[in-house]
Protein backbone atom coordinates (compact mmCIF):
# COMPACT_ATOMS: atom_id res chain seq x y z
CA UNK A 1 0.00 0.00 0.00
CA UNK A 2 2.84 2.37 0.66
CA UNK A 3 5.27 1.17 -1.84
CA UNK A 4 6.28 4.09 -3.99
CA UNK A 5 5.86 2.85 -7.79
CA UNK A 6 6.81 4.69 -10.82
CA UNK A 7 3.16 5.17 -12.21
CA UNK A 8 2.12 6.24 -8.96
CA UNK A 9 4.79 8.78 -7.48
CA UNK A 10 5.39 8.35 -4.00
CA UNK A 11 5.80 12.17 -2.90
CA UNK A 12 2.45 13.35 -4.36
CA UNK A 13 0.31 10.64 -3.66
CA UNK A 14 1.09 9.35 -0.26
CA UNK A 15 -1.75 8.77 2.27
CA UNK A 16 -1.51 11.51 5.38
CA UNK A 17 -0.41 8.25 7.64
CA UNK A 18 2.97 7.54 5.98
CA UNK A 19 5.60 8.95 7.46
CA UNK A 20 7.24 9.91 4.60
CA UNK A 21 5.98 13.41 4.76
CA UNK A 22 7.98 13.47 7.98
CA UNK A 23 11.11 11.79 6.53
CA UNK A 24 11.81 12.08 3.49
CA UNK A 25 14.31 14.58 3.56
CA UNK A 26 16.09 13.03 6.94
CA UNK A 27 18.37 10.26 5.71
CA UNK A 28 21.06 10.30 2.90
CA UNK A 29 19.06 11.37 -0.58
CA UNK A 30 18.78 8.88 -3.51
CA UNK A 31 17.51 9.39 -6.78
CA UNK A 32 13.84 8.55 -7.63
CA UNK A 33 15.52 6.24 -10.62
CA UNK A 34 17.29 4.51 -8.20
CA UNK A 35 14.50 4.00 -5.60
CA UNK A 36 12.25 2.89 -8.40
CA UNK A 37 14.68 0.33 -10.11
CA UNK A 38 14.93 -0.62 -6.57
CA UNK A 39 11.08 -1.33 -6.00
CA UNK A 40 10.63 -2.98 -9.52
CA UNK A 41 13.41 -5.41 -8.17
CA UNK A 42 10.88 -6.31 -4.86
CA UNK A 43 7.82 -6.13 -7.19
CA UNK A 44 9.63 -9.00 -9.06
CA UNK A 45 10.71 -10.90 -6.84
CA UNK A 46 7.39 -10.59 -4.72
CA UNK A 47 5.85 -12.38 -7.67
CA UNK A 48 8.02 -14.84 -7.61
CA UNK A 49 7.18 -15.77 -4.45
CA UNK A 50 3.46 -15.01 -3.17
CA UNK A 51 5.13 -12.66 -0.85
CA UNK A 52 3.99 -8.71 -0.08
CA UNK A 53 6.57 -6.23 -1.16
CA UNK A 54 7.09 -5.35 2.56
CA UNK A 55 7.80 -9.05 3.08
CA UNK A 56 10.76 -9.25 0.28
CA UNK A 57 12.44 -6.46 1.53
CA UNK A 58 12.72 -7.57 5.30
CA UNK A 59 13.44 -10.54 4.52
CA UNK A 60 16.23 -9.71 2.45
CA UNK A 61 17.34 -8.06 5.47
CA UNK A 62 17.15 -10.89 7.66
CA UNK A 63 19.76 -12.62 5.45
CA UNK A 64 22.42 -9.51 4.96
CA UNK A 65 25.14 -11.08 6.82
CA UNK A 66 26.26 -7.87 8.39
CA UNK A 67 22.70 -6.57 9.51
CA UNK A 68 22.23 -8.05 13.15
CA UNK A 69 18.60 -7.54 14.08
CA UNK A 70 15.34 -5.56 11.57
CA UNK A 71 13.58 -3.61 13.77
CA UNK A 72 9.75 -3.59 11.73
CA UNK A 73 7.24 -0.53 12.15
CA UNK A 74 3.48 -1.37 11.70
CA UNK A 75 0.52 1.30 11.67
CA UNK A 76 -2.29 -1.38 12.96
CA UNK A 77 -2.21 -5.31 13.71
CA UNK A 78 -2.85 -6.24 10.33
CA UNK A 79 0.76 -4.76 8.88
CA UNK A 80 2.35 -6.07 12.29
CA UNK A 81 1.16 -9.96 10.90
CA UNK A 82 1.95 -9.06 7.87
CA UNK A 83 5.62 -8.04 8.94
CA UNK A 84 6.16 -11.24 10.88
CA UNK A 85 5.25 -13.31 7.98
CA UNK A 86 9.02 -11.92 6.53
CA UNK A 87 10.33 -14.48 8.95
CA UNK A 88 10.22 -18.61 8.76
CA UNK A 89 11.38 -18.61 5.30
CA UNK A 90 14.39 -17.46 2.45
CA UNK A 91 14.93 -15.89 -0.15
CA UNK A 92 16.91 -17.71 -3.10
CA UNK A 93 20.43 -16.87 -3.95
CA UNK A 94 19.44 -15.89 -7.49
CA UNK A 95 16.80 -13.18 -5.71
CA UNK A 96 19.39 -12.18 -2.85
CA UNK A 97 21.57 -11.60 -5.51
CA UNK A 98 18.76 -9.64 -8.04
CA UNK A 99 18.03 -7.15 -4.90
CA UNK A 100 21.59 -6.61 -4.59
CA UNK A 101 22.42 -5.57 -8.23
CA UNK A 102 19.30 -3.43 -8.25
CA UNK A 103 20.10 -1.69 -4.80
CA UNK A 104 24.10 -1.52 -5.35
CA UNK A 105 25.54 2.20 -5.18
CA UNK A 106 28.88 3.64 -6.01
CA UNK A 107 30.82 3.21 -2.55
CA UNK A 108 31.51 6.33 -0.44
CA UNK A 109 34.93 8.03 0.56
CA UNK A 110 36.78 5.96 2.48
CA UNK A 111 35.47 2.77 0.99
CA UNK A 112 35.69 3.28 -2.44
CA UNK A 113 39.52 3.98 -1.59
CA UNK A 114 39.66 0.93 0.54
CA UNK A 115 38.18 -1.41 -2.52
CA UNK A 116 41.58 -0.56 -4.20
CA UNK A 117 43.67 -2.48 -2.31
CA UNK A 118 41.24 -5.24 -1.30
CA UNK A 119 44.30 -7.39 0.09
CA UNK A 120 44.58 -5.25 2.90
CA UNK A 121 41.04 -4.44 3.41
CA UNK A 122 38.54 -7.54 2.67
CA UNK A 123 35.22 -6.69 1.61
CA UNK A 124 32.61 -6.33 4.10
CA UNK A 125 30.42 -8.85 2.51
CA UNK A 126 31.43 -12.05 0.27
CA UNK A 127 29.86 -12.94 -2.70
CA UNK A 128 27.64 -15.90 -2.67
CA UNK A 129 28.97 -18.65 -5.14
CA UNK A 130 27.42 -18.25 -8.79
CA UNK A 131 24.23 -20.47 -9.06
CA UNK A 132 23.96 -21.90 -5.53
CA UNK A 133 20.43 -22.68 -4.89
CA UNK A 134 17.73 -22.11 -2.40
CA UNK A 135 18.78 -21.41 1.95
CA UNK A 136 15.30 -22.94 2.53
Amino acid sequence: MGTPHRQAPSRPTSPETSRLHKTADAGPQVSEEHLYNVVDALDAVAGETGKTVPQIALNWLLQRPTVSSVIIGARNEEQLRQNLAAEGWNLTVDQVAKLDRASEQPPIYPYWFQRQSTERNPLPVPEPPAGEGSKE
